[in-house]
């Protein structure tokens, strides 16, 4: 039986391109501060180069379930990914408990 080490949260987008310069700057500058404000560590930031999967994908980290919780009913959370919206398409999220390594 695998051990849980706590819960991720996994991101999934597009960056529009024209947006590059503008979502990183949002995303080193705020994003990742609010989440961390909230309980998270960043586990992962992945890129797809090739194929017919999303182009990003990033994971969140914490060690317990209210954590998470708290997270998604937070007014952070719902105005950080408002604005992330804005500079990507097909945003999903998703909830997993977190067993180290590559997840999807």
């Amino acid at each position: 039986m695998d051990d849980v080490l706590g819960f991720k949260v996994l991101l999934s987008y597009e960056i529009k391109q024209d947006m590059l310069q503008d979502y990183y700057q949002f995303v080193t500058g705020r994003y990742i501060p609010a989440m961390q404000s909230l309980g998270f560590q960043m586990s992962e930031a992945w890129h797809t180069a090739y194929g017919n999967a999303p182009n990003r994908l990033i994971g969140f980290v914490c060690k317990d379930r209210l954590t998470i919780d708290d997270l998604l009913v937070s007014d952070i959370w719902f105005d950080i990914n408002e604005k992330l919206e804005s500079y990507v398409t097909d945003f999903n999220y998703k909830v997993i408990p977190y067993r180290g390594g590559f997840q999807i």
